[in-house]
């Protein structure tokens, strides 16, 4: 299919897409086609353009052709007079998909998922003369609102890590502007002096050639004869020696010079910003993709910073010792204004809200992958309450030339406290491998099999069963979207869910305290984060909703401004947050002929002050191994099921929780637990105790009167709560 056509007086340009109806369908659906209008912009020399056969007239507003991950083929019939032509991207890759034979250039277009302001730029030769085309419009995605969902990204993500969105070599650049906070990165300088440059050098040139002076004294000694007018300080001198005719007098004499402070400056711009182009120029380089078109632009570009630094001009020129004052010369004069403004511009800091200044972003999956984790860690705090504290040991680590990425995994962690307790930590893509100690995994997690690497790894930590015990949750972030239901519900792909099963069975639990190096299912929950639409309540009857129940896995839409299909995932953490790891573990489902027993049964029993001080001491140390009741046990208390045990000191209350490894009958004879007490032959119960956590750090009491016969309480950690006392 045809889409767009430009006649220009040296060739003619199609662009085709044969999927472009359903392309066009799917974004119209996603995002609106009110807000699929792009401007279209050229240079000088089109005689005529068309697109789907309707004329349009240079920077006006059409129907957008160019979208994310679409393959164009581009052709260019050029004229007899046109003898060598080539795509004239930046890009190394793109140059690559290009050909040129007979008088035809070919090839593909294909921006991936780099979004934001194309530019399809033309290099032809006419004789000896070089020729340069730009066709400019922007790069729209399908499933997301260019216009307002990037730009809500990109300032949810500044907000958090400055400077993060920002990457180089990419096909599509978006607009940005002066900033008053912050330092400016070298990826900016180097943008910014992409765009300066051309009007930087012409300035130079043109001091050089016409430099401001000032009248400058300085002392001679000069016969009289030689004297052109005679100051009044040596006219005694001159009487005296008049009939001297080699007496030499001194005077001071003025002429033009070059070294004043604005030429100083321009001397100490010059110098500091070819060492910086010249540093940064050899990093580029060394970049694989990096084409010829742009090496020999550097080249040209730093050969002509160098050969202005060697102008004889600039040994008349002292040094720069900095700006004193206010230079009017600087702000206003022709030629020093530019290299001024220049100067500042490179000093100056830059934010992306929408400005003359190009600048290249990082593709929009790994924009919204990382919008994705913002989005959860703040659902985490807001679900936690807005007082817990957060500690950040997050940081940003250089990646590449001069750009920068989120850490992962341990380097991207995320703690939520509250009162010295942590309640939850987030974690950006760990990796996890058969190498258990890998910087970038986390800790006791291993994969026996291949490495796995999800996007964000939630862990809630509960106390109710275990002390410190963490509930792990799995969210992968896709920018893509499968289909649409009938009731208007995207669907994210199959691929993500079974991903999210894969996750799932290949990442393990290992503490290898105390020699046990057992493996352990570590992942309860794996969810989908990914672009789509609909309405809040059929999305919540969505397969991939309705599967969150039943086996845990399944997917939230997730997209910027919309606010209440957020609130399901909002929803779904408070539930994790709030649930207990008792009912947690009870809705695993076990493997079929397995039966899993959730422990949460606990026996609290007093410990009494009239007991031997070699065993009361033990349970106040948290050390005890065993406990041994009295002649009676209430027979309403099971002990087929019974898990944990927590010693009760009357007027202090309950702390330590151990678990019951074995509970057998002995005789009173044996237990000899009351000082000076007789032997007896009656039966009692003794329980087998192995110290397993702190139930708080310190003693809490109990209401009065719960205690079955004042001795033993019969409930489960969830239930401990309301027996509390206030």
């Amino acid at each position: 299919m045809e889409l767009l056509t430009i006649q220009h007086e040296d060739f003619t340009m199609f662009v085709e897409c044969s999927k472009y109806e359903t392309i066009w369908g799917k974004a119209v659906r996603n995002v609106g086609s009110e807000n699929l209008l792009t401007t279209y912009t050229w240079t000088d020399g089109v005689k005529s353009a068309t697109l789907n056969d309707e004329p349009i007239e240079n920077g006006m507003q059409a129907q957008a052709v160019f979208f994310d991950n679409v393959e164009y083929p581009v052709w260019v019939e050029f004229g007899s007079h046109v003898s060598k032509a080539q795509f004239g991207s930046m890009l190394q890759s793109d140059n690559d998909r290009f050909s040129f034979r007979g008088h035809t250039l070919a090839g593909f277009i294909n921006y991936g998922n780099e979004i934001g302001r194309g530019e399809l730029q033309l290099v032809y030769n006419i004789g000896k003369e070089q020729r340069h085309f730009k066709l400019n419009y922007e790069v729209l995605s399908t499933k997301l609102n260019y216009h307002e969902h990037w730009k809500k990204i990109i300032e949810d993500i500044e907000a958090e890590y400055r400077m993060l969105s920002l990457d180089y070599m990419k096909r599509t650049f978006h607009g940005f502007s002066p900033d008053t906070k912050g330092e400016t990165p070298e990826l900016i300088w180097w943008s910014i002096f992409a765009g300066e440059q051309e009007k930087f050098v012409k300035a130079c040139r043109g001091i050089i050639e016409r430099p401001r002076r000032r009248l400058r004294g300085y002392e001679v000694y000069i016969r009289a004869d030689k004297l052109k007018r005679v100051p009044t300080n040596i006219e005694n001198e001159l009487a005296e020696h008049r009939r001297e005719q080699a007496h030499l007098y001194r005077v001071e004499e003025h002429v033009q010079s070059n070294d004043t402070q604005e030429n100083r400056f321009l001397k100490y711009a010059l110098g500091q910003i070819t060492a910086k182009y010249e540093t940064l120029k050899k990093r580029i380089e060394a970049i694989k993709n990096t084409s010829e078109t742009l090496k020999q632009e550097m080249d040209e570009v730093e050969k002509t910073l160098k050969h202005l630094q060697r102008n004889p001009f600039f040994r008349t020129v002292g040094r720069f010792k900095g700006l004193t004052q206010e230079s009017l010369v600087l702000q206003r004069a022709t030629g020093y204004s530019q290299v001024y403004r220049t100067w500042q511009l490179l000093r100056r800091a830059y934010s992306l809200n929408d400005g003359m200044y190009r600048l290249q972003s990082k593709d929009i999956a790994t924009l919204y992958e990382i919008w994705c984790f913002i989005e959860v860690s703040h659902i985490v705090k807001e679900q936690l309450g807005f007082d817990v504290d957060i500690d950040h040991r997050n940081r940003m680590e250089m990646n590449g030339v001069f750009t920068w990425e989120l850490g992962k995994g341990e380097h991207s962690r995320i703690l939520f406290r509250k009162d010295g307790v942590e309640l939850a930590e987030l974690v950006y893509n760990p990796k996890h491998t058969d190498k258990e100690n890998d910087s970038i995994s986390m800790e006791h997690l291993v994969v026996p099999t291949v490495a796995q690497k999800p996007d964000i790894v939630l862990q809630l930590t509960k106390d109710d069963i275990e002390k410190g015990m963490k509930m792990t949750y799995l969210f992968d972030a896709k920018y893509r979207i499968d289909n649409r239901t009938d009731a208007g519900v995207d669907t994210p792909p199959d691929d993500a869910i079974n991903q999210m099963h894969r996750y799932r069975d290949a990442i393990y639990y290992k503490d290898n305290k105390e020699g046990n190096t057992a493996l352990k299912k570590e992942v309860i929950g794996g969810y989908i984060l990914f672009p789509g639409n609909g309405d809040p309540i059929e999305v919540a009857k969505a397969k991939f909703q309705l599967s969150l129940n039943e086996v845990n896995i399944g997917a939230f839409p997730l997209r910027p401004n919309d606010v209440e299909n957020r609130k399901l995932l909002e929803y779904f953490v408070k539930e994790l947050i709030d649930m207990k790891s008792a009912a947690t573990i009870a809705k695993v489902i076990p493997q079929k002929g397995t039966f899993i027993e959730v422990g949460d049964r606990v026996l609290i029993g007093m410990v009494r002050e009239s007991s031997r001080k070699n065993y009361l001491k033990k349970f106040e140390e948290g050390n005890a191994d065993l406990y041994y009741t009295g002649p009676s046990f209430p027979t309403s208390i099971a002990l087929h099921n019974l898990h944990f045990f927590i010693p009760y000191f009357k007027g202090k209350g309950i702390r330590d929780v151990y678990e019951i490894t074995r509970v057998r009958t002995i005789k009173g004879s044996e237990a000899k637990q009351i000082e000076m007490e007789e032997s007896k032959d009656d039966l009692r119960l003794a329980f087998h105790l192995k110290y397993h956590h702190h139930l708080a750090e310190k003693y809490q009491n109990l209401k009065p009167y719960v205690l079955i016969d004042h001795t033993f309480l019969d409930t489960t950690f969830g239930e401990i709560e309301k027996y509390l006392s206030d």
